[in-house]
């Protein structure tokens, strides 16, 4: 018997979650129009970057953290879990919980980016137009549950 079209589909979920993740952080996340701070569109990792040159090092960690390593450990460790499934499931099932766990931190930045958008433009003081960057991230974010679900339901069986 073979197995359903969506476990089979998680090595493409995990594939296409880390090129939408790796395109939308350098995508623009929003084009400020008028701002005294912002002149152009802000990337993630143009913001990053920007935060650190700026000496705002707690920021830069919180969000680095956040947006750039824990994304991508994340769907690293989706990945082994993939390849180990059938090895040491013990293993495998404890790593899983980890990841799951952690998950529920997944969209803080995206969150985060949107409350400071609310925030801008309801104190009327820009223009902002949300960019491909946030799109695609948030798709990554999305994709990366949605692989994470399906590893659940597998390891769950097995």
């Amino acid at each position: 018997m073979s197995a359903p079209l969506h476990h089979r589909s998680i090595p493409w979920l995990i594939a296409g979650a880390f090129l939408l993740f790796g395109t939308g952080i350098f995508f623009p996340f929003f084009t400020v129009t008028k701002f005294w701070v912002f002149h152009d569109a802000v990337s993630v990792v143009g913001g990053i970057f920007t935060l650190f040159r700026e000496g705002e090092y707690f920021l830069f960690a919180v969000l680095t953290l956040f947006t750039l390593v824990f994304p991508c450990v994340k769907l690293g460790l989706l990945a082994v879990i993939w390849l180990e499934r059938e090895h040491d499931l013990v293993r495998v099932r404890r790593l899983h919980r980890w990841v799951e766990g952690w998950g529920r931190w997944s969209m803080l930045d995206v969150f985060v980016v949107a409350i400071l958008i609310v925030t801008m433009k309801a104190a009327g003081l820009a223009q902002i137009q949300i960019g491909p960057g946030l799109y695609l991230f948030t798709c990554s974010v999305i994709a990366t549950q949605f692989a994470s679900g399906w590893v659940a339901g597998l390891l769950d069986r097995a």
